[in-house]
């Protein structure tokens, strides 16, 4: 059985390498091969780690975070705080957008009103009022009310090139609109700041980039000419794909294999601990049962964390009981993983359901590490409280279409907080569920406690860290209480690549690998 899951890795390899041009390689090509490619070229479309990974290409943020959670600064060269809502932004002079249109300050004011009406981006861009144009280079960001995380917002501003996006197409579209999953000009065109230019997409067969000549960053060590993504869905084919020479750099690396790649010569493994958070939602819309505390309560209990983490991550993987992991402001260390089988019966019972029902389960298999096999897990755990699951997997770029429409009992999700916040999980997964506001935009539980909602409104006023530190935690106690998701754990970061590719420099707990100073070195 092992020597065939080898072959057919070989084999995928083969095909890839087939599929590849084999002459006109830029001097330093990057051959890369992730899980998915980016499922548009829209960076508003979809707040997810493949558009964000692709914002870090063809864009360049206002800041970034360093390694150590500092501020980088990129297109904002300096910031200060005018006042308590108002925040004035030196911008980079001399950037030049892949169209040849020069980068200005009426560029940001575009790109952050256009996030103020993305589905997935309005709720993090909710606080803001306006941004004053003060000249070509400074803007003035102004919150609605005092807002400790405007920078931690800035690093998701990625200016677009406001002259290439306005007007219409040639069938009337605006080019500047937002189509969730759709066919739009933003989609299928694209013009940044960053490093890289998109010369050739072919939606999940690969993305070709070339270093665009006329980039800012004249002190980057980057050294990349062009690179190849490839999506690349089964692990083993990914795996293969690497130790065969045929790409340079993979993502995600699988667990199982982590040891295999370590172990040759011809190789680097980079792995850290992460901080996407993995849960199942419980819809209650749907299912009348998990409207009882005690019901979701249960299926907590029902769901043995560790032994996922253990035996299915192979260790790659932390327990989670709660959405912030170590160091975040609202981790709060008295939350642990409740496996409790004997418990989980018992609520069951309670509430009415010893006898167990029937529910209704998504997950993507090509997404997170292992997604597929979590589920089937759970599904099994579930069936010891006389749940029964009917367990449907799907290809990445198929399940947020099905995750949008909530079109299951129980779905899976992955979140990573996009302002490297507390506060930030709630507002996705479990906020009161508000189209206008763009409040739980991810919660395919329908969950909604008016009173953790305000909780997580005052902490995001409140300018004393400590004080806002404690009423995260006191938030994270609350939906632990009310069983509101499922937690499983929190997924570890790993990257391989050939022994020349320098991607330790380059990588980062946010899983956005800053690929334009990745250094290629001489064999």
């Amino acid at each position: 059985m092992f020597k065939k899951t080898l072959l057919a890795g070989a084999l995928g390899a083969a095909m890839l390498t087939a599929a590849l041009p084999q002459t006109a390689l830029a001097e330093n090509t990057l051959r890369m091969a992730y899980d998915a490619d980016p499922v548009s070229l829209d960076i508003h479309e979809q707040l997810s780690g493949g558009i964000l990974q692709l914002s870090h290409m063809a864009f360049d943020p206002l800041v970034r975070w360093t390694k150590d959670f500092e501020f980088d600064p990129r297109l904002a060269t300096e910031w200060e705080q005018v006042d308590d809502t108002t925040m004035r932004i030196s911008l980079r002079e001399g950037v030049t957008f892949h169209s040849g249109n020069p980068f200005t300050a009426e560029d940001v004011a575009w790109t952050v009103e256009r996030l103020k009406r993305s589905p997935d981006f309005k709720a993090i861009f909710e606080p803001i009022e306006t941004v004053n144009v003060v000249d070509e280079h400074i803007v003035e960001i102004i919150s609605k009310r005092p807002n400790p995380l405007l920078l931690n917002m800035a690093t998701y501003i990625f200016p677009m090139d406001s002259q290439f996006y306005s007007g219409e197409t040639d069938g009337g579209k605006a080019k500047d609109e937002i189509v969730k999953n759709g066919n739009s000009y933003a989609s299928r065109n694209i013009s940044g700041t960053g490093p890289f230019q998109v010369t050739n997409r072919q939606q999940g067969v690969r993305v070709d980039f070339e270093r665009f000549d006329d980039y800012w960053d004249s002190e980057s060590p980057g050294n990349v000419d062009a690179i190849t993504l490839t999506p690349i869905g089964e692990n083993a084919t990914r795996v293969a794909a690497l130790l065969s020479g045929d790409v340079d750099f993979i993502a995600p690396v699988p667990p199982n294999d982590l040891e295999r790649i370590e172990s040759d010569e011809d190789t680097n493994l980079v792995t850290m601990s992460g901080t996407r958070i993995i849960l199942f939602h419980m819809n209650q819309e749907r299912v009348e049962a998990f409207q009882d505390p005690r019901v979701r309560q249960a299926f907590n209990y029902a769901i043995n964390q560790e032994g996922i983490a253990d035996r299915l991550m192979k260790g790659f993987a932390t327990p989670a009981a709660q959405f912030s992991p170590e160091g975040y402001s609202g981790h709060n260390p008295d939350l642990e993983p409740r496996f409790d089988l004997d418990r989980a019966k018992e609520l069951m019972a309670e509430a009415g359901y010893e006898d167990g029902f029937s529910v209704s389960m998504m997950a993507p298999n090509n997404r997170y590490v292992n997604d597929a096999k979590i589920a089937q897990a759970v599904a099994a755990m579930l069936a010891r409280i006389n749940v029964t699951v009917d367990l449907k997997t799907l290809p990445k770029a198929q399940y947020w279409g099905e995750y949008d429409d909530r079109a299951a009992d129980m779905m899976m999700i992955g979140w990573h907080s996009d302002t490297e916040d507390s506060a930030n999980f709630h507002q996705y997964l479990t906020e009161c569920p508000d189209a206008d506001s763009g409040g739980g935009q991810y919660n395919a539980g329908n969950y909604c406690n008016e009173e953790l909602d305000q909780l997580m409104v005052d902490a995001n006023l409140e300018v004393d860290m400590e004080k806002r530190g404690e009423m995260l935690r006191e938030l994270e106690q609350g939906l632990y209480d009310d069983a509101a998701f499922i937690p499983l754990h929190w997924q570890n970061l790993a990257w391989a690549s050939a022994a020349n590719v320098d991607i330790e420099p380059v990588v980062n707990v946010l899983n956005f690998p800053y690929l334009g100073d990745l250094v290629i070195n001489e064999e």
